[in-house]
């Protein structure tokens, strides 16, 4: 599943394409998605799409009107190409602009979603129980400290839980668990103020430095594969069980903490 740095490829890899252009059609050929796509998306047309933003892992194309939400789910993928561009299977959406551009969604699995935010009503329910923003001045080690006070669940559960802090998906959760030496089971509530200004920090470059080699592998969202996937990332950890640390030599265990893959080092994170 794509994770925050991700889907903000995704955002910077359209917003020159569709910013400051109107809609001029969205054609729905499977309105079964995760959710039923809602009629409401079609009050989109003839608007101009005033900026693409992000929210978690949402996409909004905002209009006067309103937003339309976009999430890619297990295996979406965007695109921007010519409206002569043939359909392939599983272009279940496209939405085409006065530039004879068209943004197309692509979603075998179809756990991917398209959804509608009318201008001035109430936070959509998918995105209004959110925590902070993790590269946001809002995500603090007082914030998450604060947070973690009487948790005895895993620090690693507890960093990727949406509702304390958006976008710390399961490879960015064991990055950086590594890099700030904390054990990923120990309890969240046990961890000090200290070890959390240490971690925040660690969380919030691993995450921006993902964003920026995804900037520099994926260029061109009009190419035939828009789907950023994951990035040729030098990882610690991740997926490196029962390789050696590249800290201490020690080898790397591999565990399952919350149905997720874990990996950390024994000898450098307590």
């Amino acid at each position: 599943m794509p994770e925050l740095p991700e889907v903000e490829v995704s955002r910077q890899g359209i917003q020159p394409h569709i910013e400051q252009k109107t809609i001029t059609n969205i054609i729905i050929r499977q309105p079964q998605l995760r959710w039923p796509i809602p009629q409401d998306v079609h009050l989109a047309k003839n608007e101009k799409v005033v900026s693409v933003t992000r929210r978690a892992k949402y996409l909004l194309l905002n209009t006067e009107k309103g937003s339309i939400i976009l999430h890619l789910g297990m295996s979406g993928k965007l695109r921007v190409v010519p409206s002569t561009t043939p359909v392939q299977k599983h272009d279940h959406v496209d939405i085409e602009f006065d530039n004879h551009l068209v943004l197309r969604l692509n979603d075998p699995r179809r756990f991917g979603a398209m959804l509608w935010q009318g201008a001035g009503e109430p936070t959509h329910s998918v995105m209004s129980k959110l925590g902070p923003e993790p590269l946001t001045d809002i995500f603090t080690a007082e914030y998450i400290y604060d947070k973690s006070r009487g948790r005895s669940g895993a620090i690693k559960q507890f960093i990727m839980d949406n509702a304390i802090v958006v976008g710390v998906g399961n490879i960015y959760a064991n990055e950086s668990l590594f890099k700030a030496g904390i054990h990923p089971k120990r309890a969240a509530g046990k961890v000090s103020l200290a070890r959390y200004q240490r971690l925040v920090p660690i969380i919030k470059q691993t995450l921006q430095t993902a964003i920026q080699q995804g900037g520099t592998t994926l260029k061109d969202f009009t190419q035939v594969d828009g789907k950023p996937g994951y990035f040729a990332q030098q990882l610690d950890v991740y997926g490196r069980g029962g390789e050696k640390c590249h800290q201490c030599g020690e080898t790397l265990k591999e565990i399952r903490l919350g149905q997720r893959s874990t990996v950390y080092c024994g000898q450098c994170q307590t």
